[in-house]
């Protein structure tokens, strides 16, 4: 039989800011980057809207670990051809926001953006991506610009790039391996909502004691299930307007039919009593055209 466990993205909203999960989440993060992490305190990340008019980039999760460091987790499953410079702009967003004006440079945290997408993101074989700046000489490729002595003592690292933001995207759909490391234990999780009772990564253990479904309080569980209905049917709408468009052949009236099918979806989302914001970033429309969707 197998465990009726809470998805992770919803939990990471909900239950995995509470201190007593913390050990699910640095487990992730720990299994992910290959070091102990430990996790201080959640920041606020819903400042990253300033007002309707700026992108919307709510981060998922934003945390701040033991070494000052901080951690973007985004989860994604809704396809967007410009997922790439979304994460881009979130990083550099962030960046900017915990940095005091006036403060010196070397104030400017180590980034890690998380990215953890339910849809086919660029073209590759694998299925975890990681990427580091790095400063290569032009005319000899094999030097790289290191830090100096004296910059090694005051920042984390031996290279330049060391100082700049890292990338992690998981396309977790193209996991189909049988998980024979610690994160494809996590992996397979992620995809799957299921916790092999063989799997010893580092919070899955955890994971499977405290992300039961069965033990959330009724109100919570009542959330959890609306959410999880809105999802499936949002999936299934835009789904099939993909489906619908390719059958037509025509660019024009499948952009016009998934516009359809988003205000649909974000009327279905409003009925089960979702935020506004929620609606938003899972259907790419305004803030504003939500709010005049009548129910």
């Amino acid at each position: 039989m197998k465990d009726n466990l809470i998805r992770f993205d919803w939990a990471m909203k909900r239950l995995l800011r509470n201190k007593s999960n913390y050990v699910v989440l640095e487990g992730f993060l720990s299994t992910l980057l290959g070091e102990d992490v430990r996790i201080v305190r959640f920041l606020e990340s819903e400042g990253n809207q300033e007002d309707a008019t700026d992108k919307f980039n709510r981060a998922d999760m934003l945390a701040e670990d033991s070494k000052g460091r901080l951690l973007i987790i985004e989860v994604q499953n809704n396809h967007e051809l410009d997922y790439f410079h979304r994460m881009l702009y979130g990083v550099s967003k962030t960046i900017s926001e915990y940095i005091n004006l006036g403060d010196d440079y070397d104030k400017v945290r180590k980034l890690y953006s998380i990215n953890i997408v339910y849809f086919e993101l660029g073209q590759g074989k694998d299925y975890v991506y990681h990427g580091k700046t790095e400063f290569r000489g032009l005319h000899d490729t094999e030097d790289i610009l290191q830090l100096s002595v004296r910059q090694r003592e005051l920042f984390v690292g031996k290279n330049a790039g060391d100082i700049f933001p890292e990338y992690y995207v998981l396309r977790v759909n193209d996991f189909d391996k049988v998980a024979k490391t610690p994160l494809d234990e996590w992996i397979e999780f992620l995809k799957t909502g299921v916790i092999e009772q063989t799997a010893t990564a580092k919070g899955l253990p955890e994971a499977r004691e405290r992300l039961r479904v069965d033990a959330l309080p009724p109100d919570e569980k009542r959330a959890y299930v609306r959410a999880m209905e809105a999802l499936s049917y949002q999936r299934s709408v835009i789904k099939s307007g993909w489906i619908e468009g390719r059958a037509e052949g025509r660019e024009e009236g499948r952009a016009e039919g998934m516009k359809e099918n988003s205000l649909d979806v974000a009327r279905r989302m409003k009925q089960l009593g979702l935020p506004t914001g929620t609606i938003a970033q899972c259907t790419q429309l305004s803030m504003e055209e939500i709010e005049k969707l009548e129910i």
